[in-house]
């Protein structure tokens, strides 16, 4: 199994969203973070003072699949969050040991299926 970790750019989640469905992704977990990587930010003037925003806010998408649907799952993330300008994210994939539905004791790619 692969986990496919993506920090994209908020307003392109529901377009994500929709690729993902599209490739057979049926579950996945979706966090609001900040963070910055090489655009550092930028400056914004509030009530006439200038100041820096170093965190911006981005979202995470968390996935499990199994090895063999990992390529297509990450194109369709690259595919659908591209704008082409700075900032776009970036899509992380690393090999998960095991996993274990809680409710019922199902370990590895059964748990992660959905029923």
């Amino acid at each position: 199994m692969k986990k496919i970790e993506a920090i994209i750019k908020p307003f392109k989640l529901e377009e994500v969203k929709e690729a993902l469905a599209e490739v057979g992704v049926q579950g996945m977990t979706v966090t609001e973070v900040k963070g910055f990587g090489r655009q550092k930010g930028h400056t914004e003037i509030y009530r006439g003072s200038e100041y820096t925003v170093d965190f911006l806010p981005k979202v995470k998408i968390d996935i499990i699949v199994d090895d063999g649907q990992a390529a297509s799952v990450a194109e369709a993330i690259v595919k659908s969050a591209n704008t082409g300008k700075i900032g776009d994210g970036k899509v992380f994939i690393s090999h998960v040991e095991e996993a274990i539905r809680i409710r019922t004791g199902e370990t590895g790619s059964s748990a992660v299926a959905v029923n």
